[in-house]
């Protein structure tokens, strides 16, 4: 009845995490947590009973959450991915991923979102290929336009995986990094075994 209706069907409980940790990793790197994103954090009980290493991780940024102060929080996000001329670590993942100088992954990336209908917010100053712009794509594809697995690991491929992994190296790496080590770390995780899940589908 309610795909006689055009109503979507409800997304599976595995798909409704996905979305759910692609917006919070948009949510982490787009700026500094605040008090509501350190407490969902915290008290969010994920991977229970697991000891993979994704869970690991996710255990690690709990309580880096617990442990972190928001505006101390807000100097280390600055310091890293803005500065004040060049910043530590770029959040653009173009910028990993470009080998020659005929190379724009930027626009193949807008012409994708097009072809999605996903437009970039009219309050946004970054460029769609910031790693906050790329997951929230990625959210919205699964959550609210509900894209086939294909669909989602052309994308992922595509715009996400390489040049997400090799930015969470270099936050990982940074002197600077302290909770955005935590939530690099949790990233890279996520994105590991997203790509091993993507894989299977040959």
């Amino acid at each position: 009845m309610s795909a006689t209706l055009g109503v979507p069907p409800a997304l599976a409980p595995e798909d409704e995490a996905r979305a759910a940790i692609y917006g919070l990793i948009g949510r982490l790197f787009y700026t500094h947590p605040d008090v509501d994103v350190l407490g969902f954090i915290v008290n969010t009980k994920l991977f229970e009973n697991n000891t993979s290493a994704l869970a690991r991780a996710w255990s690690e940024l709990v309580e880096a959450s617990r442990k972190a102060i928001p505006d101390k929080l807000e100097s280390e996000h600055t310091e890293l991915f803005v500065g004040t001329g060049r910043a530590e670590v770029t959040p653009y993942l173009t910028h990993y991923v470009i080998q020659y100088a005929t190379d724009n992954p930027l626009v193949e990336l807008r012409q994708h979102l097009k072809r999605w209908a996903i437009a970039r917010r009219e309050e946004a100053n970054e460029p769609e290929d910031h790693i906050a712009g790329i997951c929230e794509a990625l959210r919205f594809a699964i959550a609210m336009q509900h894209r086939t697995d294909r669909e989602q690991k052309l994308f992922f491929e595509t715009f996400l995986y390489r040049g997400g992994v090799k930015f969470c190296a270099a936050v990982i790496a940074s002197l600077k990094a302290d909770f955005y080590r935590a939530a690099a770390t949790f990233t890279r995780e996520f994105l590991e075994l997203e790509h091993e899940a993507f894989e299977m589908l040959g």
